[in-house]
């Protein structure tokens, strides 16, 4: 059983101490293709380390995290663009806006999430979209950007039916996490409406620990969990999960 996380931060400081052996207990599981999304010029060597620790089996993302578009956002993303122009990237992420923490920097975040879905259009490359109280505003810019070259991952898909079906109008695939397990996740209530050709399975480690975990750090064997709780959902093999939404991480990523 091939299993893959499309989203992992598995550069984390969180992971300094025990990174080998976690990857290695997910490799166990079956667990082995990690794919890792960017935050900023700051992890880029971590990125490159991880590359080199687990060669076939870690995938690397370009871009600028939303919550790391401060003043200096067009340096970070020459340096984006310096790197795309350099070798290859499995897609740009991750890009959105965030209005969780801090708007003070909303428009610099918009203009970051516009100018790399352009850098995506350019080299035909997904986008994963980080989107925290900000569906309207991601949506927004998805319009003015719509094509048959816009597709990739929502990734941690939080929202409602109705912006569920809207995001797969986009040509996204919805990243599935920890959240489908908590009691208050509301996301286990629709998903059974959602054709498994439309899902991904991610972690987010180290954040967003699945249930019975919830509130530790999260890491790559946990997706486990979210295997087994989308097995439940939809009422499939925990086989046929992992089949699935590891042909639909290729069809995103391309490999």
């Amino acid at each position: 059983m091939q299993i893959t996380d499309t989203h992992i931060h598995l550069y984390s400081e969180a992971f300094d101490e025990d990174r080998t052996q976690v990857v290695e207990e997910a490799l166990a599981l079956g667990i082995d293709r990690f794919f890792i999304p960017a935050i900023d010029s700051g992890y880029t060597e971590a990125m490159f380390q991880l590359e080199k620790d687990f060669p076939g089996k870690v995938f690397l993302m370009a871009g600028l995290h939303p919550t790391h578009v401060k003043e200096n956002f067009r340096e970070e993303l020459d340096h984006v663009r310096q790197l795309l122009s350099q070798r290859k990237f499995c897609a740009i992420g991750e890009i959105g806006i965030d209005l969780y923490w801090d708007k003070t920097f909303f428009a610099q975040q918009r203009q970051a999430f516009k100018d790399q879905i352009a850098l995506a259009k350019e080299y035909g490359l997904p986008i994963v979209i980080h989107c925290r109280e900000s569906f309207d505003e991601i949506f927004e810019v998805l319009e003015e950007e719509r094509g048959d070259d816009l597709f990739g991952i929502f990734h941690c898909f939080t929202g409602t039916y109705e912006q569920a079906l809207r995001a797969i109008g986009f040509n996204m695939k919805l990243g599935i996490g920890g959240v489908a397990t908590f009691k208050n996740g509301k996301i286990d209530r629709f998903l059974k409406e959602i054709g498994k050709e439309h899902i991904v399975l991610e972690t987010d480690a180290p954040y967003l620990a699945p249930a019975p975990y919830r509130g530790k750090r999260n890491q790559p064997s946990y997706l486990m969990e979210i295997l087994r709780k989308l097995s439940d959902i939809y009422g499939v093999s925990q086989e046929e999960i992992a089949r699935i939404t590891t042909e639909n991480s290729k069809q995103v990523f391309g490999i």
